[in-house]
């Protein structure tokens, strides 16, 4: 198979333990994964087994309440709390017109801001508190989790600036208050014989600088290649899978990709997945850095930030979360 019918894996191990020529070794290999595929998995990323097998143990724990209990956190205007099975429809799939509800369940959970936040009480959008099951353990647990996977994020982030011919420490300002979002989606089994127009959630492109999916056993990831076949993920255990989106674009100017991808859950069994959404602090201007403009490459979009992208994003993408407006 070609490099672009691969899924590049990328050992962290030697960059995070500051071995000579580990960085900029990795940030080549980050470099190729970003131009010609958009995945990629990471090994040796220094986050524990057992923290992420409790991640996933907090989602089914969630995800088996009954739904009226899930219903009291039903998810708002910030994009937080519960989003009900086939509460969502994609109206504008990157690969084809989908009409069908996604076919899973989920929950948003943002970086955990007291009730007395600034942001909070001036109902700042997307800078809400979260809004947490009545499950005993559950918010330690996920947020151990959420605190490891930012710490995380603010490592990758310097071997994209060392990608991009961009000192390492490029993006920190952007990224020491980064916006994310984990999402915690249940999918039930799909038969064989499913609709070629239903899934589990339809072919699209994140839209953030980088998403972090946790290591899977169960299959139903794949991506779209350039030819515009479809490419099943492999489970490779331990290893994150990390994807670029659509700000992510607008940060590179077109240089780096945001690959569409779709889930179907044909396991036979129960899907469980852990998205980690990731992007600068929501506030921080976002445009294209130096070494992606010049006389020949003029920025194709203008300058936005995380709140105005995702307001637009929102209005013209999902019914659900409008009328949560």
């Amino acid at each position: 198979m070609s490099a672009r019918d691969t899924i590049p894996v990328i050992d962290l191990g030697p960059a995070l333990a500051g071995a000579p020529g580990a960085l900029q070794q990795a940030a080549r290999q980050l470099r190729h994964a970003l131009t010609e595929v958009g995945f990629y998995f990471i090994v040796n990323h220094g986050i524990a087994s057992p923290l992420i097998r409790g991640a996933y143990e907090q989602a089914a724990r969630f995800h088996a309440l009954p739904l009226d209990e899930k219903m009291k956190i039903r998810i708002d205007k910030h994009n937080v709390g519960y989003l009900p099975m086939k509460g969502d429809t994609l109206r504008t799939s990157v690969v084809q017109t989908v009409t069908k509800p996604n076919l899973n369940e989920a929950l948003f959970i943002a970086r955990d801001l007291p009730a007395d936040h600034p942001d909070v009480v001036a109902d700042k959008r997307f800078r809400s508190a979260n809004q947490w099951p009545e499950l005993p353990g559950f918010r330690d647990s996920v947020m151990d989790y959420c605190n490891a996977m930012e710490r995380l994020v603010q490592k990758l982030v310097r071997l994209y600036a060392v990608a991009l011919d961009l000192p390492p420490a490029w993006f920190d300002a952007a990224f020491e208050d980064l916006q994310y979002k984990l999402r915690m989606t249940h999918y039930p089994p799909q038969p064989e014989t499913t609709p070629e127009d239903e899934f589990g959630i339809a072919p699209h492109t994140d839209t953030s600088f980088l998403t972090v999916l946790a290591p899977n056993e169960v299959p139903g990831l794949a991506i779209r290649k350039r030819d515009g076949e479809w490419m099943d993920a492999p489970a490779i255990p331990d290893a994150f899978v990390v994807n670029g989106g659509q700000l992510l674009l607008r940060w590179t100017n077109d240089r780096f990709l945001a690959t569409p991808h779709r889930a179907i859950n044909r396991s036979g069994g129960e899907r469980y997945a852990l998205a980690f959404f990731c992007d600068a602090a929501i506030d921080w201007p976002v445009a294209a850095v130096p070494t992606c403009v010049g006389p020949d490459k003029p920025p194709k979009y203008p300058t936005t930030t995380y709140t105005d992208y995702m307001v637009a994003y929102q209005k013209r993408t999902y019914d659900l979360l409008q009328a949560a407006e």
